[in-house]
């Protein structure tokens, strides 16, 4: 019998193409999403499988929820309002997708006697800590209203394993990069807004110095770590990055020389809730078996010959 999966934020960047994946492995699929910053055209290359559905829908609807969910085996909560600048700007709707829209999945997935939920967190919940690498058993330190609540997100996690038996694996994710990330909103992250700037001959905008440091880890090995972490005995909260870290400054040329437009950065003042530095201690999933198998070139190799095309 098939094995049922649904990925709440399925027309995003990480989800879309973790629904190929697990369609691709056999799993029915369930897609749900509002498209408020999804699209269709990211799964587009899905809609001939049989075994995928696509529900236009809101995880703040609970009721909505609920009835998807049934029969499910696996959930894959990665929907999200994304962005630290955009929850500087309006805390209420992160509080209220983020928070409350997380608490709706694990209501739903509970209640459907689901097997998983593997919750899409975030490096952000360490804040500014000046230890490195980030190591999960450090106390937190949100720095922004989309820190707050994913860290909420994973004690709702950590609550309903405990509370009501339902095993849940919180990766958190540095920086995720790769084909379909999103280059037209203003909250672009750094390496598409890079990419973008290179193919259209235009600088790169950085925010501080550039000597800001990131684990920049490619979306299918983010995708094989939410794999790993479903059908594995994994639970918990776990690093998902490469245990390496760019500044922001060699990131800028590498896209540059890579993609044959060597142009100047331009430089701009910090945002709020940007941290300097960061970057992954893998070990404890690594423990269960994960390896980023992609380095930084060759995932930025494959990420912009997406672009150009």
């Amino acid at each position: 019998m098939m094995k049922k999966a649904i990925v709440t934020g399925g027309a995003g960047f990480i989800g879309s193409h973790l629904a190929g994946a697990l369609a691709e492995r056999g799993y029915h699929v369930t897609i749900i999403d509002d498209l408020s910053s999804g699209k269709k055209e990211n799964f587009s290359g899905l809609t001939g499988h049989a075994n995928v559905s696509f529900i236009l829908g809101s995880i703040t609807k609970l009721p909505l929820l609920q009835e998807l969910f049934k029969g499910t085996e696996y959930v894959f909560h990665l929907a999200a309002v994304p962005s630290v600048p955009r929850s500087v700007k309006d805390p209420l709707l992160s509080n209220e997708v983020n928070i409350t829209g997380t608490l709706n999945v694990l209501v739903a997935a509970r209640d459907s006697g689901a097997k998983k939920v593997i919750y899409a967190s975030s490096s952000a919940v360490y804040g500014d800590t000046p230890t490195l690498p980030k190591q999960e058993s450090m106390p937190p330190n949100p720095q922004s209203p989309y820190a707050v609540a994913k860290l909420a997100g994973e004690y709702y996690c950590q609550v309903f394993a405990k509370v009501y038996g339902l095993p849940t694996a919180a990766l958190r994710y540095f920086n995720v990069y790769g084909p379909r990330q999103d280059t037209a909103s203003e909250y672009a992250a750094a390496i598409p807004s890079f990419i973008e700037s290179a193919l259209s001959g235009k600088p790169p905008q950085i925010f501080g110095n550039g000597e800001q440091t990131r684990d920049f880890i490619f979306v299918k090995d983010a995708v094989s770590a939410n794999l790993l972490a479903a059908e594995g005995t994994a639970t918990g909260v776990f690093n998902v990055g490469t245990g390496q870290r760019i500044t922001i400054n060699q990131l800028a040329k590498l896209v540059a020389d890579l993609s044959g437009h060597n142009i100047k950065p331009v430089y701009h003042k910090n945002r709020p809730g940007d941290i300097l530095h960061s970057f992954a201690d893998i070990s404890r999933l690594a423990a269960f078996g994960y390896q980023p198998a992609h380095t930084i070139e060759e995932g930025l190799k494959e990420t912009i010959r997406s672009f150009s095309s």
